[in-house]
């Protein structure tokens, strides 16, 4: 296989990523520390290549399982990470080797920082309106060497996807920040990067309500010990205790049957 694979042919040649890659639940997560993340998000921008990056976490492992088509979308991005503490939990017990967590928000943050250095483009979109706008000024405001090139809220529908793809490849991002809910993100990361053009192109999920400052993220003493989720749940009860509840119990189920299973000679 060659250094640089195309998606098809009117897209950007994608990013081969070297580093090793280890297997959990049947899914290929690359085993990288963030600054290795950041290098090859770095040279995907230089090299004007596609980086899809995919953020896995205990419920997005559950969910890829129940949804065979989110499962596709995620698995096709080529860098996967572990944003979640539970996966690195789970690499260490299945005697992998995933160096360290790498968060969706902190790599968010670690390309704004970069960006702010080297006059990064970048697109946002998601969230509400109001979330939008104060993002576009947080971003001012902390990375004043980042240029935001365009922004949309998430609130748009199928019908209007073609031509919100079209105002993001019209914007000529480097970086494309997409904060819709999963399984809509993947989707319209799948379905429309060839279109978008965009080197690199990030699901951060909820990172825009924390950067805004709508939702308070949890202490570092509760992100080491693996406790963000519930960090969240106690914000929002009502909305996530039962999201919570479910999937990490499956995970957990999935976990035991995973270090239960025979091993290969």
């Amino acid at each position: 296989m060659s250094d640089i694979d195309s998606i098809d042919g009117n897209s950007l040649p994608k990013l081969q990523v070297q580093q090793k890659t280890i297997q959990l639940f049947g899914i290929n997560i690359h085993a990288l520390s963030m600054k290795e993340a950041l290098a090859n998000v770095h040279q995907a921008i230089t090299n004007k290549q596609s980086l899809h990056v995919g953020m896995l976490n205990a419920a997005k492992v559950v969910n890829m399982k129940r949804n065979p088509a989110l499962g596709e979308d995620v698995t096709s991005s080529n860098m996967i990470l572990a944003d979640g503490s539970a996966v690195v939990m789970a690499s260490k017990l299945l005697g992998k080797k995933l160096p360290e967590r790498v968060a969706g928000i902190d790599l968010m943050h670690g390309i704004l920082a970069e960006g702010s250095q080297l006059g990064y483009r970048v697109f946002c979109l998601g969230a509400t309106e109001e979330i939008s706008h104060q993002i576009e000024i947080e971003i001012g405001k902390h990375y004043p060497g980042v240029v935001v090139a365009g922004r949309q809220n998430g609130y748009f529908s199928a019908e209007q996807e073609p031509s919100v793809a079209q105002r993001i490849a019209d914007s000529k991002a480097d970086v494309l920040f997409v904060a819709i809910t999963s399984p809509k993100k993947e989707q319209f990361m799948a379905k429309w990067n060839a279109t978008m053009k965009v080197p690199v192109v990030h699901g951060v999920g909820g990172s825009f309500d924390v950067f805004a400052g709508k939702v308070q993220r949890a202490p570092l003493m509760w992100q080491k010990l693996g406790m963000e989720w519930l960090y969240r749940v106690l914000q929002e009860p009502g909305r996530l205790w039962k999201r919570y509840l479910v999937t990490n119990t499956l995970f957990l189920g999935m976990l035991a049957k995973e270090m239960i299973k025979p091993t290969k000679s």
